[in-house]
């Protein structure tokens, strides 16, 4: 349920005019690429584990703020396949603190009426990873809210690859639609989801990462040098009100 916007955003930084937000054209699916969670920690002289884990604190902040403005779906991109390739002990201790904070959060999740899903090769991650996601999804899978997708162990490519293979499995059993845009959308990930509106990438990176590479077709980009630990409610609300001064013309005049 939408909240009063003097709720929402209680401490207005001066350089941002709330009246040019307009909570009635709020984008219906944001996309996030978090970045800077190492240089974060790496500014403070601490690990990289450590910048991780200061930056659950921004997705606890992007989360709420969403669902209390009215943002309908929200994906954020946890780890992608290539991620893999970091150090062991980077890995270990990522895949250890999506547990314990989807563990952490679900429950309060649950109250907002938020429907949280992953996305990806769940069935690499490791055991304690992997139910943690499920049990997430299991208990608020018929909630009304906003729905957020965690991509884990994900890749875009590899999104569009399972959804060629599903959908010649469905032509070989004579169940296959007749294929365009919109009947392969359904065999992607984010399935009965619309297209991300708004991608928010932080860090100062300008780069798509192999992230929702079918989805994000007509998708405003806003890119910030905020790393990621230090993006929050009213980041999210600049991201926001620069989306809605665009001019959408999906390809027309």
């Amino acid at each position: 349920m939408r909240k009063p916007l003097d709720y929402i955003f209680p401490a207005i930084p001066d350089d941002i005019t709330l009246s040019d937000f307009d909570p009635n054209r709020v984008p219906r699916h944001i996309a996030v690429i978090m970045d800077g969670n190492g240089r974060w920690a790496k500014q403070r002289g601490k690990n990289r584990l450590s910048g991780h884990k200061a930056g659950i604190e921004a997705v606890r902040e992007t989360i709420r703020c969403a669902n209390d403005v009215g943002v309908d779906y929200l994906t954020i991109y946890g780890f992608s396949s290539e991620n893999w390739k970091r150090p062991a002990d980077e890995v270990t201790g990522l895949m250890d603190l999506f547990a314990k904070t989807m563990l952490a959060e679900v429950e309060e999740l649950h109250k907002e009426q938020v429907r949280v899903r992953a996305i990806g090769h769940l069935a690499a991650l490791p055991r304690k990873t992997r139910e943690a996601f499920e049990q997430a999804w299991e208990m608020t899978k018929n909630n009304s809210g906003m729905t957020l997708f965690v991509a884990v162990n994900y890749g875009g490519r590899t999104e569009i690859v399972d959804g060629i293979k599903a959908y010649l499995q469905d032509l070989e059993a004579g169940t296959a639609p007749e294929l365009d845009d919109e009947s392969f959308s359904q065999y992607l990930y984010t399935a009965d989801a619309p297209d991300p509106d708004l991608l928010i990438r932080t860090s100062g990176e300008l780069r798509i990462s192999n992230f929702l590479l079918w989805q994000i077709a007509y998708a405003e980009f806003y890119c910030t040098d905020v790393l990621w630990p230090d993006f929050d409610r009213y980041e999210l609300l600049r991201a926001m009100i620069v989306y809605q001064k665009r001019d959408r013309r999906f390809g027309a005049v």
